[in-house]
């Protein structure tokens, strides 16, 4: 089970020929003669009890984070990468899992469940070597990271395994988690769990942003502003109809100022572009819900809409989200992204 939102690039290794994961090739192996490989990254190594799904069967496993290293452009010069991932350099995350279950797992791959994220919540994208090429792996791609995890785990055994993600050469990973559909997500910091730089870019609450918004095909200037986020409990939902996966949730609630700079009234949609991005590397939208125009619960403020209002030139407008958290995860930004010429994304961290 692959983790929900992760993007795997497919690698290819010029003249390569074999069977993907955990498979050889008839080649045969010249002596290793790999470079000292890179220190490891600090971060949290903490084992955490977990699922790994699979054919919708979950699977008990204890798990953690043991080894991060990062490396070069260099490291793959011989693989052919999808372009998604131009500019980025790779990260070796090396991964342990326990069956803590009664059964043998087969073929577990846990480790496509992990992904690295950037301290505004941004994730990396995972990639496989695929048909690997023995003659085109004289690099420092550590080895675990030349082979798959193992067939199979026994009740009681451990595994290791690599998960190789690519992430922008200039900004610093945050965050280690892992996300499984029937236990939410796990997290554990890297570093200071800030990106060491710490803001990322990210503004602090109550500062402003110059933005765009359309409406009627006009592009019409606003400024935005984060004016709080505050952590609800599913109860403040219980008037309204949820899925069973979302009363597992937690629903947090973001106001934002908007102002109109233009010279045209705004339809207030404004929410459609927000978004609050979690440790675990989603970017989540916000809820639409029918009707909250009567009060209580705590969220009796917090509107989808704003009936019959426009946002008149000069004007400002205050409008609140609601944001449905998985989970074990947690909010590290809220986003906002425009519309029109000159549109952009940019966020604030969470106060």
């Amino acid at each position: 089970m692959r983790m929900a939102g992760a993007i795997a690039g497919a690698l290819l290794i010029t003249g390569c020929g074999g069977s993907g994961k955990g498979g050889t090739t008839d080649v045969a192996k010249k002596p290793d003669t790999k470079p000292t490989a890179a220190p490891s990254v600090p971060m949290e190594t903490t084992v955490k009890k977990a699922t790994w799904t699979d054919r919708d069967q979950a699977r008990q496993l204890k798990v953690a984070p043991i080894r991060l290293i990062r490396g070069k452009d260099a490291d793959l010069k011989r693989v052919r990468l999808d372009d998604n991932v131009d500019g980025m350099v790779p990260f070796y995350l090396t991964v342990s899992y326990t069956n803590t279950g009664k059964a043998t797992l087969e073929r577990p791959d846990p480790e496509d469940n992990f992904t690295i994220t950037l301290a505004d919540g941004t994730p990396g994208r995972p990639i496989e070597l695929m048909n690997m090429n023995p003659l085109a792996t004289e690099s420092a791609v550590p080895k675990e990271c030349d082979k798959g995890g193992p067939a199979t785990l026994p009740p009681g055994s451990t595994g290791e395994a690599c998960q190789i993600v690519m992430l922008p050469k200039h900004r610093t990973p945050a965050i280690v988690s892992y996300t499984d559909e029937a236990s939410g997500a796990l997290t554990w910091k890297i570093g200071d769990g800030k990106g060491y730089a710490g803001t990322n870019g990210l503004m602090a609450a109550g500062q402003s942003a110059d933005a765009m918004w359309q409406d009627d095909n006009r592009d019409v200037p606003m400024t935005v502003t984060l004016t709080g986020m505050r952590k609800g409990d599913i109860g403040d939902l219980s008037r309204f109809q949820l899925s069973a996966e979302q009363k597992k949730m937690t629903p947090y609630y973001v106001t934002l100022r908007y102002r109109n700079r233009g010279t045209h009234t705004l339809l207030p949609t404004m929410q459609d572009g927000v978004a609050v991005s979690s440790a675990g590397g989603q970017r989540i939208q916000p809820m639409t819900f029918m009707d909250f125009s009567t009060p209580g619960n705590g969220v009796g403020d917090c509107r989808s809409a704003v009936a019959h209002t426009r946002l008149k030139p000069k004007s400002s407008l205050t409008m609140c989200s609601v944001h449905m958290m998985p989970a074990g995860d947690q909010p590290v930004a809220v986003t906002f992204k425009g519309e029109g010429a000159g549109a952009h994304q940019f966020g604030w961290r969470v106060p």
